[in-house]
């Protein structure tokens, strides 16, 4: 499991890539796609330039990983962790939990498949169960074509929301659905 956490993260480094300090990106000073805030809130204090890769690799594991519950979701699919991980790295983890939340109770068929989950951005084992239902009543295969749909579908149309309440996030928003939905 812990390779394919790695994978999932470097990948993500790549599309991240080094450092930037975008004037129009509200997240200011960035490297490997770790914000300033996000770094001092882990304990890093030195120039965002210097931040090395491994320390932005323990945020990842232990920020987008391990709290949200993503991990869990690792032995039932490892397409949708990897999605769950990018997209709480991109827009927030709880913003990613509530996304699959919401895709399960969905599809759980007015609650006759599988109960509801509450939409808390928290995964905890009623999602991981809820997930497992679904993937088990759709196939795994056809599952996770859905799945994935779905949760793009709400990261697309949460960058357009996010670009319509601040213009200035239009610098952003073709890069942001190119590379992440």
């Amino acid at each position: 499991m812990a390779t394919k956490i790695d994978e999932i993260i470097s990948d993500i480094i790549k599309v991240e890539g080094g450092y930037t300090n975008d004037k129009n990106d509200s997240g200011g000073e960035t490297k490997y796609g770790v914000t300033i805030a996000v770094a001092r809130q882990n304990g890093y204090t030195g120039p965002m330039k210097d931040m090395p890769e491994e320390f932005a690799r323990k945020v990842y594991l232990n920020q987008y990983v391990v709290k949200p519950g993503f991990d869990k979701i690792l032995a039932l699919s490892e397409s949708i962790a990897a999605e769950l991980v990018d997209t709480g790295v991109n827009c927030g983890p709880g913003i990613a939990g509530k996304f699959l939340q919401r895709a399960l109770n969905g599809f759980n068929n007015r609650g006759k498949s599988y109960p509801d989950v509450l939409v808390d951005g928290n995964v905890g084992q009623r999602s991981v169960d809820a997930l497992a239902a679904y993937l088990k009543m759709r196939g795994k295969a056809d599952g996770e074509v859905v799945m994935l749909k779905a949760l793009n579908c709400l990261q697309g149309a949460r960058y357009i929301d996010i670009t319509e309440a601040n213009n200035k996030n239009e610098d952003f928003t073709y890069g942001w659905i190119k590379n992440r939905c």
